[in-house]
């Protein structure tokens, strides 16, 4: 479950390719709605919107729309793989119409639907849409095809970097949760006496010490674009990795919760955190604690 979960803090975000794509399709193509989702178990999720009034909008019933396979555009573009035209959607004969609701509540008219294919299965669709019935033209067509391509292109590409990385892990000892909890313990106790000490040569030899204990970075890229944080940072966030409150960290380093919180604060910035536990998998991730 770990090495899973680290796994997917390599991958980047999906659906955040899917929504930069959409908004470069908008401003190149001039087509007023463009919208797109993943899918899932022949599912699709449209969860990307781009000049609706009412899809995507927050709290609603509209925020997160699924189409099963063979349903309306999308679900026809799932089961045939094919890109759809549709000049006057209402009066489509060859598309089922389950979402006409929706189609209507938006005041949809002419559509085009393109899948993303990734080995001749769809994982995604793309759309663009007009409010009137009139022909989206060849080139918003073009547009949205090369768009889906691309697409298809990268999440290629991805899988292929999560199967090698499954493949690298599946060769390695699953590590002993014990041995790894003993190891954290020692690296974080190490660090806490370097602060008592005044020596700095003795100080030097202790952090050293430390370090042989903290993981190689996951990828070489976590190693050349790794977060740098100062000493005192990496003081305190190996203690908040144990569990420890700000306040027994204060304790255990002799600062006070307010100045930890403040340490924490800093962390989260450099390494684009939330919350500690973010912090502390970003930061493992990166070999910076163990």
């Amino acid at each position: 479950m770990i090495r899973a979960a680290m796994a997917d803090l390599l991958r980047p975000s999906d659906l955040d390719l899917l929504r930069s794509t959409i908004r470069q399709l908008a401003r190149r193509s001039g087509v007023g709605v463009v919208y797109a989702g993943l899918v899932a178990r022949d599912e699709l999720a449209i969860t990307e919107f781009v000049g609706t009034d009412y899809f995507g909008a927050r709290n609603t019933d509209w925020q997160r729309i699924r189409v099963g396979a063979g349903e309306g555009v999308g679900g026809s573009v799932i089961a045939s793989g094919r890109p759809i035209t549709v000049p006057d959607y209402f009066a489509h004969a060859d598309i089922s119409h389950q979402h006409d609701h929706l189609v209507r509540l938006e005041g949809l008219r002419s559509m085009v639907a393109v899948p993303i294919l990734v080995q001749g299965r769809p994982r995604g669709v793309l759309y663009a849409a007009t409010r009137a019935r009139a022909d989206l033209g060849e080139r918003a067509t073009d547009l949205l095809v090369h768009a889906g391509q691309a697409i298809g292109h990268e999440f290629r590409l991805r899988d292929e970097v999560d199967r090698r990385i499954q493949l690298v892990q599946a060769s390695q000892p699953a590590p002993d949760p014990a041995l790894t909890e003993h190891i954290r313990q020692a690296h974080a106790e190490l660090r806490a006496i370097a602060t008592t000490l005044t020596d700095p040569e003795l100080v030097r030899r202790i952090l050293s010490v430390a370090e042989t204990l903290q993981p190689e970075p996951l990828s070489p890229v976590s190693a050349s674009r790794g977060p740098a944080l100062s000493r005192r940072e990496l003081d305190v966030l190996a203690q908040v990795a144990l569990g420890c409150s700000y306040a027994e960290t204060g304790e255990r380093l002799t600062l006070k919760a307010v100045t930890v919180k403040s340490y924490m604060r800093s962390v989260f910035t450099k390494l684009g955190a939330g919350n500690r536990v973010e912090a502390i998998a970003i930061a493992r991730r990166h070999g910076l604690i163990p």
